[in-house]
């Protein structure tokens, strides 16, 4: 089962939202709802109020509760828990049940979110419309979304030949574009991020220009390797990964050797853009709630 974990913003409320492949579904994390619904910026009362609520819906036989799944979702720690999911119908009827102002925006809301998937799965260029206009609203400038859209577009085609070489989404990705990675920059993805200060966020989204087109470079470069040598199996891949990181590498010194300076730097994209504009729904790091084991 492929699973893709995003945060989205309802008004100033932080939502963890699930896709499932296999269902085409979109699963909605019950207490981040809940929260929302209550206007509750303390995760724990947000807690305890799902709590209460579940255990009288239980008494009156309510199937919605019946119907919760769990999943595990990201936590401030880097750890994933076990949390309380519905899908649309179910968070429709949970919503239903609780006293809110906010109830029937949220629902529009949420209606929304499955109306502009579905869509995108019919037609994926919508995927990357819908991108460039969350970019936009995010506040990055047109130069650096271009620059990403093709960094996404470079990604996918690499990705597509690991897969034809036998690699396996997951571990074997991420070992991948760790090497990529230290190849062309110095450092593993995990070191970069650290550098820039980052959690759960997106490297790529905080990318500088410069680092993202040399790292675009990079996997570029991988992908037409791959293509001519038709690598198979991790270690003939990971040499692939290594040498088209090189090409950055060369590119890189060469520029910094004309700057006088390192252009692998701890600033961040997301340094330069205006503050979020309230009501807008986005997807955002997820940063700042505790969650528990349920």
């Amino acid at each position: 089962m492929s699973q893709e974990i995003k945060i989205q913003l309802f008004d100033t409320s932080k939502i963890r939202v699930v896709w499932d492949d296999e269902e085409e579904k979109y699963y909605f994390s019950v207490v981040d709802v809940v929260g929302a619904l209550t206007e509750s910026a303390d995760y724990q009362l947000a807690r305890n109020y799902w709590k209460v609520l579940k255990h009288r819906l239980i008494k009156e036989g309510n199937e919605t509760v019946t119907n919760c799944n769990q999943l595990k979702l990201p936590a401030p720690d880097g750890k994933m828990r076990l949390t309380d999911v519905a899908d649309l119908e179910g968070i429709f009827r949970i919503v239903q049940s609780i006293p809110s102002k906010k109830a029937e925006p949220l629902k529009c809301w949420l209606a929304e979110q499955g109306r502009i998937r579905f869509e995108q799965l019919q037609d994926p260029e919508l995927s990357i419309e819908q991108a460039v206009a969350d970019y936009r609203r995010l506040g990055y400038s047109e130069a650096w979304i271009n620059q990403r859209i093709r960094s996404i577009e470079t990604r996918k085609e690499l990705t597509d030949e690991w897969k034809r070489g036998g690699m396996h989404e997951g571990q074997e990705f991420a070992a991948l574009t760790d090497i990529l990675t230290q190849a062309w920059s110095g450092l593993k993805t995990k070191e970069y991020k650290q550098k820039k200060g980052l959690r759960k966020e997106s490297l790529r989204d905080n990318m500088t220009n410069v680092e993202l087109a040399l790292n675009t470079l990079a996997e570029a470069s991988a992908t037409e390797l791959s293509q001519q040598r038709n690598p198979k199996g991790f270690k003939a891949n990971a040499a692939v990964a290594r040498e088209g990181g090189k090409v950055a590498n060369v590119a890189r010194k060469q520029l910094e050797e004309s700057l006088g300076r390192s252009v692998v730097t701890s600033q961040r994209a997301s340094d330069y853009i205006h503050p979020i504009e309230e009501g807008k729904a986005q997807e955002l790091p997820f940063d700042d709630d505790t969650d528990n084991n349920n």
